[in-house]
């Protein structure tokens, strides 16, 4: 998919455990720095790190289509289900006068985790590549300031307890969507926490010399 992990260069780092300024050799793939003084791990070198986290937003994303596409839940009674997805909920709470949740159920379930798959794949897509597009660095700055917004977990509990409610008084069908939205939480940590990102920017230290015009 992308060409092979190299080396990753030497580099400074700071221990967050000891507070120790340590100088680091090239790390081989699969490799990791540890601290000189206390033994804890700096960073990781992972192989095929970009592919991987890559691989895993493509499915992310297919996963977020389908959460926000398919029902969500379904309640009522035998022959007068209701029907509902994710921005039908937003809508409701909106109509209930309830907008601040509204805004909130909007954002940090919809929007958030939409902007950090999206901004992954700008990152990813073309690094698999060896390219780098405009403002890649400042799309993985900004990525981080998403990331605390996201919080699905937060939502799917908040579902799963009106569910336990709602039980006792009518039936209750999950949908596709909150499978599919389940599955999501799990992959786009999973994409996260695959991705090391001093790998990802000395790749696109690389990609940004690479595509460099010669003097």
């Amino acid at each position: 998919m992308g060409t092979p992990l190299e080396t990753l260069g030497p580099c400074l780092s700071i221990c967050h455990e000891c507070d120790l300024l340590n100088e680091v050799p090239p790390l081989p793939p699969d490799g990791c720095a540890r601290c000189g003084r206390c033994g804890h791990i700096l960073f990781r070198n992972p192989a095929n790190c970009v592919d991987k986290t890559l691989a895993l937003t493509i499915s992310a994303l297919l996963l977020w289509i389908v959460a926000n596409v398919f029902p969500f839940l379904s309640f009522g009674m035998p022959g007068n289900l209701v029907r509902t997805n994710l921005v039908s909920g937003v809508v409701s709470l909106y109509e209930q006068g309830q907008t601040i949740l509204s805004i909130v159920v909007l954002i940090t379930s919809i929007i958030a985790p939409a902007l950090q798959i999206a901004g992954l794949l700008y990152v990813l897509v073309p690094l698999s590549r060896g390219r780098r597009l405009p403002s890649a660095r400042r799309t993985m700055r900004w990525l981080g300031h998403v990331k605390p917004w996201s919080m699905m977990e937060v939502f799917l509990l908040g579902i799963l307890v009106s569910m336990v409610k709602l039980g006792g008084m009518a039936d209750v069908i999950p949908g596709v969507a909150l499978w599919a939205f389940c599955f999501l939480i799990v992959v786009l940590s999973w994409a996260l926490s695959t991705l090391e990102p001093r790998v990802l920017w000395e790749q696109l230290d690389r990609a940004e010399r690479v595509g460099r015009p010669a003097n």
